[in-house]
């Protein structure tokens, strides 16, 4: 039983802690409410017309990557401390976990959940005119022609 005496106590300290806490909050607050001290508190300026377009779903996709290589960090970490021990099935376990997780990454990056933002414009416009590069029959590309009307003005 000594050995849960440090559980114990640290379950009681929280107990105390969040009962002083909201003690404290309940003595401390103002006993004059009005609406803007009830109205729940949200950051940032309070728009005033209805957005004029939906919240994109990629941002959920980035969400949901971040949470699959978590998973991934939050259990490969424990693996590695004790690699030593659990031999060949450890790391036979180990590899299907980390399948498991990389099937949903490889969705994720295949409908485009990492394309988006100022990366892929910069690179739409590096790469954009390299790729989509016309030539005429003289090997000169069709932008690098001079205009006959440029001649003419010198």
């Amino acid at each position: 039983m000594a050995q849960y005496l440090p559980i114990l106590t640290m379950i009681v300290l929280v107990v105390i802690f969040v009962a002083a806490s909201f003690l404290a909050s309940k003595l401390l607050t103002s006993k004059r409410p009005t609406k803007a001290k009830t109205a729940p508190y949200e950051c940032g300026i309070v728009s005033e017309q209805e957005p004029t377009e939906r919240f994109p779903v990629r941002f959920y996709l980035v969400a949901l990557t971040f949470i699959v290589l978590d998973v991934e960090i939050i259990f490969l970490y424990p693996f590695t401390t004790v690699f030593r021990e659990l031999g060949g099935y450890g790391l036979g376990l180990m590899g299907i976990f980390l399948l498991v997780l990389i099937v949903p990454f490889a969705y994720l990056l295949s409908v485009g959940a990492l394309d988006w933002g100022p990366v892929r414009q910069v690179t739409g416009r590096v790469l954009g005119p390299i790729l989509r590069t016309t030539t005429v029959p003289s090997g000169i590309p069709a932008a690098a022609e001079p205009d006959e009307s440029e001649d003419e003005a010198a």
